[in-house]
């Protein structure tokens, strides 16, 4: 039996740059805590909680004073930053550099208001009127699309799929973002519903903001897919780029499984398959992927040996 680990799988650079982030302050022997989980895999928070990372949520955050804590790369909105500066509380910032440029972007479209004409056509790339609905394609209540509503001070219109993009008023201008884990096809299916529906002379502006580390492994994991009997997807379930990539998984091998650890690896699958795919999500560490490799290893050994014995 072949089995392959998806070398395009594991952590982003976002994920890896706020787990180094958190490990370095651990290393250092600090009490550190961390605003929700540093990232959507069970198992890595379990690791980093064994070395002394304290997860919690914004209601403990408030009771906190002249602590440290980590905000991950998912973001925050503008009112955790301001309890840190009224708790006294030194914010180790992992949000991830995609992420923040999104932020900013939609920050400063939702704070320009530009009334003169003349100034308006002069600066018409970045004009926004006082009408304007400036919309964000993501998961309602995730971290990321929290901290980028955020932005706007809880007024942007959040998309979760391309059935509700109908809720628009297509009588008044759109500004369309995208959280950065995505898919870019239902983005663009969006774009174009939009775009057809429009009333005329009404603006509409899209701003591809997914981010390319994910979208591009779409097509990998798609191959990766195809050329083997048996998938593993390895993921927390919690994962939002998590979904979207094993449901391309599925789409390509419908002999595809998501698991969240070696535990979760059934015997049965593995009968007559000749060759297996791990893969994960960017919140999946490699090394849990290789701990899923062993296990099918040891399922196998032990499954010889029984066969020998009897």
């Amino acid at each position: 039996m072949k089995i392959e680990i998806d070398n395009g799988s594991g952590f982003c650079f976002g994920v890896t740059t706020a787990i180094k982030k958190a490990e370095d302050e651990l290393a250092q022997g600090h009490t550190l805590y961390c605003l929700g989980d540093i990232v959507h895999n069970g198992m890595e928070c379990e690791r980093l909680r064994q070395m002394g990372l304290v997860t919690i949520d914004y209601d403990e955050m408030t009771r906190l004073h002249d602590v440290k804590v980590l905000l991950r790369a998912h973001g925050e909105p503008p009112e955790t930053y301001e309890l840190a500066r009224r708790n006294n509380i030194e914010i180790i910032d992992a949000t991830c550099p995609v992420v923040l440029q999104l932020q900013k972007k939609i920050k400063k479209n939702y704070e320009l208001r530009m009334t003169d004409d003349e100034e308006s056509q002069t600066h018409h790339s970045e004009f926004v009127i006082r009408n304007s609905q400036i919309v964000i394609f993501g998961k309602k209540g995730h971290a990321e699309v929290l901290g980028l509503v955020g932005q706007t001070q809880g007024n942007a219109i959040v998309i979760e799929k391309f059935e509700e993009v109908e809720k628009l008023d297509f009588t008044r201008p759109v500004y369309l973002y995208s959280q950065t884990t995505k898919s870019l096809d239902e983005f663009h299916k969006i774009i174009d519903y939009i775009s057809s529906h429009m009333s005329p002379g009404v603006d509409f502006r899209s701003f591809d903001t997914i981010c390319r580390s994910v979208a591009n492994r779409m097509p990998n994991i798609s191959q990766f897919a195809a050329r083997h009997d048996l998938i593993l997807f390895v993921c927390g379930r919690k994962s939002s780029n998590g979904k979207v990539l094993f449901e391309e998984c599925q789409r390509v091998n419908a002999n595809a499984h998501l698991i969240e650890g070696p535990e979760e690896i059934l015997p049965e699958w593995l009968s007559g398959i000749d060759t297996i795919g791990i893969c994960g999500a960017t919140s999946t560490p490699k090394w849990l992927m290789e701990n899923c490799r062993d296990a099918i290893y040891s399922i196998m050994h032990n499954s010889q040996c029984t066969m020998h014995n009897s």
